[in-house]
């Protein structure tokens, strides 16, 4: 028996069913990997960062997610090249869709138990999606922005509903703005911490401090 289309579980309905100790027998998602391209770059290195949003509260499955991850991916590596763009996929499906399997062989009816232990089986996994939710990130350099945006366009079409590309102000993956970003860095006030950034602040121990950077004004 093939898998049921999406469409049977678009709606978020119930309660979340994640996988547990008592949810058990549970299909691994379709989708393994969340984190493609140059993923070690540091925040440097990438300064725009582009967004699909979801526009519709529904079930995203799991296979939709891969399906634009490999079409964001390969776009991207094509037109800007492998090393030139972090493409992250930003919801993960832990809710279980479960399926209440019935014969439909010949000679079924006298089989068929209709509603009687309806609660299904698992079947699949999706993620369950708000409006304004991101569901792809991807950062990479100003000159690339509009193969960001035209590989987002791609990845749209392997999703239900309605999504929005937009172009963030953030600098990156971190949360600060790039005017707040480039003021900071020129303070020396913002270190660089994988694909993030951390603000030093002014608590905390003198001893732990590096070397010129023990009185910070209290701004900081």
């Amino acid at each position: 028996m093939g898998r049921r289309p999406a469409r049977c579980y678009r709606q978020i309905k119930n309660k979340p069913y994640p996988k547990s100790r008592f949810c058990r027998g549970v299909p691994d998602p379709k989708i393994r990997i969340y984190d493609t391209g140059m993923k070690k770059k540091g925040v440097d290195e990438f300064p725009l960062c582009v967004h699909l949003v979801s526009w519709e509260k529904e079930n995203v499955s799991s296979e939709a997610l891969e399906a634009a991850r490999i079409a964001c991916n390969k776009y991207m590596a094509k037109f800007a090249g492998k090393d030139a763009f972090h493409l992250r996929v930003r919801a993960h499906p832990f809710h279980v869709l479960r399926i209440n399997k019935m014969l439909s062989c010949a000679g079924a009816d006298r089989l068929q138990t209709g509603m009687r232990g309806a609660f299904g089986k698992p079947q699949g996994t999706c993620a369950r999606v708000n409006i304004g939710q991101v569901l792809l990130s991807v950062r990479c350099k100003d000159s690339h922005g509009h193969h960001a945006q035209e590989a987002l366009r791609r990845a749209k079409f392997k999703f239900p509903g309605r999504q929005k590309i937009i172009v963030s102000r953030k600098w990156g993956f971190t949360k600060f703005n790039r005017s707040e970003y480039l003021k900071l860095k020129s303070e020396n006030k913002i270190v660089p911490d994988g694909v993030n950034a951390k603000v030093l602040g002014c608590h905390g121990p003198l001893a732990n401090r590096e070397p010129g950077r023990a009185f910070l004004p209290a701004t900081a």
